[in-house]
């Protein structure tokens, strides 16, 4: 067995436990929408790091982040009963911020293709086309025959 593969696989088994607590069991209105992202563990199974986003702004953040630090003891427990393991692994939830980068990237990226463009239309003079004369398409008759 390849190193690695328990703690990913207790991971799994941790995270759909818990999307599954925080949907049906824990009724903290601090909790809104959450996403579960991914959860990282500790190769002595010890330490569990779950990583979340939400839908809102800072004010929610902080709100859920109190109700998950308020549910935590409740979900070990849970845990404790659900995962077959000799020990139960301490929780820590932490924002994930992978998302939020990922759009700040795209966004970036976005906006230097805009820029590429205008820049393009500006070095194209008006009366000349963009295409070149060489590169029009074949006569549909011919069908690129001659």
């Amino acid at each position: 067995m390849a190193q690695g593969t328990r703690p990913e696989r207790v991971g799994e088994q941790i995270r759909q436990e818990l999307s599954e607590l925080l949907a049906r069991e824990v009724h903290d209105p601090g909790i809104g929408f959450i996403t579960l992202t991914r959860v990282k563990v500790s190769p002595d199974l010890q330490a569990v790091r779950v990583f979340y986003t939400i839908m809102g702004d800072e004010r929610a953040r902080r709100d859920t982040a109190r109700a998950l630090e308020r549910a935590t003891p409740f979900l070990r427990r849970q845990i404790g009963s659900r995962v077959r393991l000799r020990r139960v692994p301490e929780l820590t939830f932490e924002f994930d911020r992978g998302v939020e980068q990922q759009e700040r990237i795209e966004r970036i990226l976005l906006d230097l293709a805009n820029e590429r463009r205008a820049r393009e239309a500006e070095a194209t003079p008006e009366g000349e086309s963009e295409s070149d004369p060489a590169a029009e398409p074949a006569d549909p008759k011919t069908d690129g025959r001659e």
